[in-house]
């Protein structure tokens, strides 16, 4: 059915194509029947993986960037995903960059993307994860705070992770304020937490990534996590995203760092901003590289940080996972778990599902 439908979505600009597919999803979700049909003809088989203290039915994810706000996270884990990672959610409402900003690159199975983090706010995402938390008109005329307090119900089998970052305009002096006060919000919701320091779509970010920085972020992040422990009783899962475009250096300063300070995982890649050997019109803008092109880069920094680290810690692949024998082959390498993304734009939703099956 996607083989129709997708000459018709690619007629449309890609931004608008995403949102009206992820409305489909979040309605689909909404609506019990609908989302038992896609269930039934998503099912993949389980194939149960642990990783960081958690039990995942399946290896493979969506990436964050898919469901920014944590809009459609029911219909999506109707298509056989073992996890669903929304985001990236920043503390406050921000546009993200001006439009256009995401571009199709057809010949070479890419994307290009400078969307900036576009984001509804922290507290739009939490109100989509419990609809309980939702403050009322009169509780925001009283300046009530009773959202602790009220019961929060799991949307979907599938692990929930949720992405973070800073705001745009927050300097990256003052990024902690802003990972270790989404860390206190989400810390009940989540399966697990990503520090999203590598986007390069915000300027300035990937310069967290740098020891000291570093250093001085985790610190912070992992103190909050030890109060949220104490809170809500539960040791939450962090891990770090990295960029395929550092250094073996900075890499291992990076990896260095995410040990001594006591987060539980990293995933690798983020986009990158290599252009190498793409062939389409569109190849030329600005932006964070994604698709089959990332395949290469991404799979040699998984090949570096799963040596590196030595099974100190789980690694999450993603980047260029297209289809069955590029996920097989991240697991045969060495990665705990699998995420995808562009691979959906031009597989269609029923590439978890063909995945899972064929491994």
């Amino acid at each position: 059915m996607y083989s129709k439908i997708r000459p018709l979505l690619f007629r449309l600009k890609p931004e608008r194509a995403h949102a009206l597919t992820l409305r489909a999803l979040r309605l689909a979700g909404a609506f019990t029947p609908a989302r038992k049909l896609l269930e039934l003809i998503y099912k993949a088989p389980a194939k149960p993986v642990q990783a960081f203290g958690l039990t995942f039915k399946n290896p493979l994810g969506l990436a964050a960037g898919y469901d920014k706000d944590g809009v459609a996270i029911r219909g999506l884990s109707a298509l056989g995903f073992g996890h669903i990672e929304i985001g990236t959610i920043t503390p406050r409402p921000q546009a993200g960059n001006p439009q256009p900003r995401v571009f199709r690159l057809v010949e070479d199975e890419g994307i290009i993307n400078r969307m900036g983090f576009p984001s509804r706010g922290s507290e739009f995402a939490l109100a989509q994860l419990n609809p309980a938390l939702r403050v009322s008109p009169i509780e925001r005329i009283l300046g009530f705070d009773m959202r602790r307090n009220k019961f929060f119900t799991r949307l979907s089998d599938a692990m929930l992770g949720i992405n973070l970052g800073k705001n745009k305009d927050t300097p990256n002096e003052q990024a902690a304020y802003d990972y270790v006060a989404l860390t206190d919000v989400f810390a009940p919701y989540a399966d697990y937490l990503t520090i999203n320091i590598s986007s390069p779509n915000t300027a300035g970010l990937r310069q967290l990534q740098e020891r000291s920085a570093l250093e001085t972020l985790l610190r912070h992040i992992h103190q909050q996590r030890l109060i949220s422990a104490a809170y809500h009783e539960k040791q939450l899962p962090i891990l770090v995203k990295l960029a395929p475009d550092l250094s073996d250096a900075e890499l291992d300063d990076a990896l260095d760092v995410i040990l001594r300070a006591g987060m539980d995982g990293v995933i690798v890649t983020n986009t990158t901003l290599a252009r190498d050997g793409l062939h389409s019109p569109a190849s030329n803008e600005s932006g964070g590289l994604s698709g089959a092109p990332l395949r290469a880069r991404s799979e040699a920094i998984l090949q570096k940080t799963i040596r590196r680290l030595n099974g100190a810690l789980p690694v999450v692949s993603a980047g260029g996972v297209m289809n069955a024998q590029d996920a097989r082959r991240r697991l045969e390498m060495g990665a705990a778990l699998v995420q995808i993304y562009s691979g959906m734009v031009y597989a269609g939703p029923a590439l978890a599902k063909k995945i899972l099956t064929n491994f």
